[in-house]
């Protein structure tokens, strides 16, 4: 029994103390969440609509950048939000990257906003997008920075 206890108490000390630098495997698993919560994003946008979409993802204190200005904080987001109806929105990641202690992650890529202007014809703007991520406690990624 004593033997038990040590073996346990060996096992809990290597593990706390184990970097998750020095675990690629952890890293990858961290790293393949936040990938895949960009995914289901994007997939909600073309398919809900970005309003819907940006309100499920961002975290209470999430900011966005637009035309130069903060928006800051998910009710304020909201009411930006309101109008963006469209499901024109696409966008991958080209990049991700998960800190060591696997709470704040980022990703970047390129995006494609396909809308109707006021004649009806269909434009397209093309640009560069940076996320910022962070674990809730409840183990979901939800963004902090867009």
């Amino acid at each position: 029994m004593k033997l038990v206890y040590i073996a346990t108490l060996l096992f809990l000390h290597i593990s706390c103390k184990t970097d998750p630098k020095d675990n690629p495997a952890l890293m990858e698993v961290w790293k393949n969440e936040i990938l895949e919560t960009e995914h289901q994003f994007s997939k909600m946008a073309q398919e809900e609509g970005m309003n819907i979409a940006f309100l499920k993802y961002v975290a209470d204190d999430g900011v966005l950048l637009r035309n130069d200005s903060l928006i800051k904080g998910k009710q304020s987001i909201k009411h930006y939000m309101e109008n963006a109806t469209s499901k024109g929105l696409q966008w991958q990641p080209d990049f991700v990257d998960v800190s060591a202690s696997g709470d704040l992650g980022y990703t970047y890529g390129e995006y494609v906003y396909r809308y109707q202007d006021s004649t009806g014809q269909t434009k397209q703007s093309k640009g560069i997008f940076h996320t910022v991520w962070k674990r809730q406690p409840d183990n979901s990624w939800k963004f902090v920075w867009d």
